[in-house]
């Protein structure tokens, strides 16, 4: 999988038999295809696994103009995004207890999967908007509607409110690893 941490929409994800830097290379290519984001002095950030240091997939990314990040050694949580959505992964309902009987089974649902996390789901972290929603820019809308229904209905009916209502602002710029000092402060 690949993800968009500024949207946390999914971009790319296919499901193989196994890992190689071949086919990492060719879902590079068309999630930057279908995103209409090629050359685009992107970053793509992936733990230290062969697939994502082979020749193969850091010769496509030189070709694609994308600068390569790795996860620090031996540090399981570098990527809390990532973290976060196989966590979203391993916890749906639907996921199968028991494995997959065949390779197109598992693609099948990851791809239904996809659809849902992208279309569907209220992301928390991006105040309960969908991934596609703010990847396309119609968060700060929709946000700014339900500010304004938050006002009114707090203005009908203050008794309910013990306080303000819910901060509906949009989430702003992200950054992988943030300085801890300014979490600090």
């Amino acid at each position: 999988m690949i993800e968009d941490i500024y949207s946390r929409k999914i971009v790319g994800a296919e499901v193989y038999e196994q890992e190689s830097g071949e086919d990492a290379a060719t879902l590079l290519e068309r999630s930057l295809l279908k995103e209409k984001m090629m050359y685009n002095p992107l970053v793509l950030h992936s733990d230290n696994g062969a697939p994502m240091k082979s020749l193969t997939l850091r010769s496509k990314m030189y070709d694609l103009n994308l600068t390569s990040s790795y996860s620090r050694p031996r540090v399981s949580n570098d990527n809390p995004y990532s973290e976060a959505l196989f966590r979203t992964v391993k916890y749906c309902p639907d996921w199968p207890g028991s494995g997959f009987d065949s390779l197109d089974e598992a693609r099948e649902w990851v791809g239904n999967f996809v659809e849902w996390y992208n279309n569907e789901h209220w992301h928390s972290k991006i105040k309960f908007v969908t991934p596609a929603e703010r990847h396309e820019g119609k968060d700060k809308n929709i946000l700014e509607m339900r500010d304004k229904l938050y006002l009114q209905k707090k203005k009908e009916k203050p008794s309910r409110w013990s306080g303000s209502t819910r901060n509906w602002d949009a989430t702003g710029p992200v950054s992988l690893n943030p300085d801890r000092t300014d979490e600090a402060a």
